[in-house]
């Protein structure tokens, strides 16, 4: 995908889909300072140039296409555990063949190196536990692994001093985000959420008022990868929300439960569940369903919220600006986003179009950091970031092409 060549049937497309393959405008990112996750991932290889720039700069720059911002970052704490020292790139390359057409093992004489089933079983459990000992108290956490909420866990992941957890109750995070509509593979996204695509290097044809991505699935994965491979945040796939944790009026968590659990109280017996504490919860399940604006539906149940009157009648036009603008905290503590945000403002349903859900999603993401006290683009205090390094880092787009917040 990157920087690979368009087919030659690109070519025979119309004049107004012209083939779009963009590359990241930016140098590669900075070191993330460790997270307290024993699972830290090896960052990627820099230039000398950036290195230098590493050591000079008195902050840590983050790119965002959201509101044209960037966002400086504070270093959390060492991690106390101590982990196996990882591969180097010069190790990996060595035990790799010459030849891409030769595999670095003899086909007819494979084997595997020997292992205990034990090992396998204790280093998973390990690390789920740990993770879940780490993230029973975090700063932020996400409910719904939708197009909205990997949006807002990607954008919230840039600043290494957040933790997030993600809680999803399908074992596949992305939602309805892996096909288009009815069911076919193309993604539609309007501008200016395009700039999105951009910042993820996301090919895509493009129109005068819209992008196409050629499947949705390519999207959502990527989207994930990126996320997943950062060292502050951890999904908790198959794992639902059952409810809220709230005090003297606010938010403050939620609980949780295996998803077939709870998909199956009213044939066992009680099965009481776990806790997870935030300082702040983002509800982005979806519109209406078996799992879906659980988030809204539960303010309601408990009376924080008055009603719950449902998403109107599709209008895309209106639905899309209408999920951004209404995108907010809707009682202390707990920020909603994506088609959930529908549900409890009775806007339009936008059909198979997703600019709405990617920028609700980071609109979210900067909600949240400004109720951390984290520089974000709703308050402006991304403008802090030294304008020497501005030019550079910043993906470059229209004036008009700027999502308002």
């Amino acid at each position: 995908m990157h920087g690979g060549q368009l087919p030659d049937i690109c070519c025979s497309l119309p004049s107004l889909l012209k083939p779009c393959h963009r590359s990241l405008l930016v140098p590669s990112q900075l070191p993330i300072p460790t997270h307290p996750s024993p699972y830290l991932h090896k960052p990627p290889k820099r230039r000398s140039s950036q290195i230098a720039m590493a050591a000079t700069a008195t902050t840590t720059l983050l790119k965002s296409s959201f509101a044209g911002a960037r966002l400086p970052s504070a270093p959390r704490a060492p991690s106390s555990v101590v982990l196996p020292t990882p591969r180097s790139s010069a190790a990996i390359s060595a035990s790799l063949s010459s030849s891409p057409s030769t595999p670095p093992y003899d086909l007819t004489s494979f084997r595997f190196s020997p292992i205990k089933e034990s090992i396998v079983s204790r280093e998973m459990t390990r690390r789920y536990m740990t993770d879940m000992i780490t993230y029973a108290d975090t700063d932020v956490v996400i409910v719904g692994a939708g197009s909205a909420g990997l949006s807002c866990a990607y954008e919230l992941s840039k600043d290494p001093s957040i933790s997030v957890a993600i809680i999803e109750q399908s074992v596949s995070p992305g939602g309805g985000a892996w096909l288009g509509g009815q069911l076919f593979s193309a993604m539609v996204v309007r501008k200016p959420a395009h700039l999105f695509l951009d910042e993820l290097d996301i090919a895509y044809d493009e129109a005068e008022d819209y992008v196409v991505i050629k499947h949705a699935a390519l999207f959502t994965s990527t989207v994930m990868s990126r996320l997943l491979a950062r060292p502050n945040v951890k999904l908790f796939n198959a794992v639902a929300v059952e409810d809220l944790i709230v005090k003297q009026g606010r938010v403050g968590g939620v609980v949780t439960n295996w998803a077939l659990v709870s998909m199956n109280h009213d044939t066992q017996s009680c099965m009481d569940p776990n806790v997870m504490e935030a300082k702040v919860v983002v509800s982005s399940c979806g519109h209406d369903g078996p799992f879906g604006a659980t988030g809204v539906k539960r303010l309601q149940d408990i009376g924080m919220i008055s009603a719950v009157p449902g998403m109107k009648a599709l209008d895309m036009n209106t639905a899309e600006d209408e999920i951004v603008r209404l995108t907010r905290e809707v009682v202390p503590g707990m920020i909603v986003t994506g088609m959930e945000v529908a549900e409890i403002d009775g806007a339009p349903r936008m059909g198979p179009t997703f600019g709405a859900m990617m920028i609700s999603g980071q609109k979210a993401a900067h909600l949240a950091l400004k109720a951390l006290g984290r520089p974000n683009a709703i308050d402006g205090t991304t403008e802090t970031v030294p304008p020497m390094w501005r030019e550079e880092f910043v993906l470059a787009s229209k004036d008009d092409e700027v999502v308002d917040a």
